[in-house]
């Protein structure tokens, strides 16, 4: 195998039918060349049939990094600590750990040491974000309903104290919230006063 001839493909991430075409092979071989190569640590493993060089893998930038998480599972947003460290709303700092919410599943994929964690949220609750740079991404005070809605139901746990309220529309969180269970308007209710200091 020529490394060098990988090395052109262009696609940052790329299937076993794209890689046939490009070496010019069957997919049989096409799927056994991505299996063995994944094996020598040349490529890695996204998702079935999906796969990335190693050489860029190791140099993605963290919203690369975004951008594959909503690849990996379809459809889904950046959210909760993620976004909100993201956003600079928390001192609460993620390394290796991409957090989004889905539609369909809740589901932890690790890839070469990286976390990418999906959440299954109700899908009237499925709203509230906007692409950005090439991928999907709650809003601030979304991202913050979505942890605030996950800590009701025991789900997920972050500190208040370390959200900057300053950085946040609480009067838009007041109307957004609404639309959430009343567990999480109570849970809002008795820390709200973290907004307020």
């Amino acid at each position: 195998m020529n490394y060098e001839k990988l090395k052109k493909i262009e696609k940052k991430y790329f299937g076993c039918e794209e890689l046939s075409k490009f070496l010019d092979i069957s997919s049989g071989s096409a799927r056994v060349t991505c299996t063995r190569l994944v094996k020598q640590s040349i490529l890695v493993r996204l998702r079935r049939n999906l796969y990335i060089l190693k050489d860029k893998w190791d140099v993605l930038s963290r919203e690369e990094k975004f951008i594959l998480a909503n690849v990996i599972q379809t459809p889904s947003y950046i959210s909760l600590m993620t976004a909100l460290d993201y956003y600079e709303v928390t001192t609460q700092l993620q390394r290796d750990f991409v957090e989004s919410i889905a539609m369909h599943r809740t589901k932890e994929v690790e890839i070469e040491k990286n976390i990418f964690n999906y959440s299954k949220i109700k899908v009237d609750l499925y709203f509230g974000f906007s692409k950005e740079k090439k991928f999907f991404i709650a809003s601030r005070e979304k991202a913050f309903l979505d942890a605030l809605y996950f800590m009701s139901l025991k789900r997920y746990r972050f500190d208040l104290t370390s959200i900057d309220f300053g950085k946040l529309n609480t009067a838009l969180i007041q109307k957004i919230i609404k639309k959430y269970p009343r567990k999480t308007q109570k849970l809002w209710e008795s820390y709200g006063h973290f907004a307020r200091t």
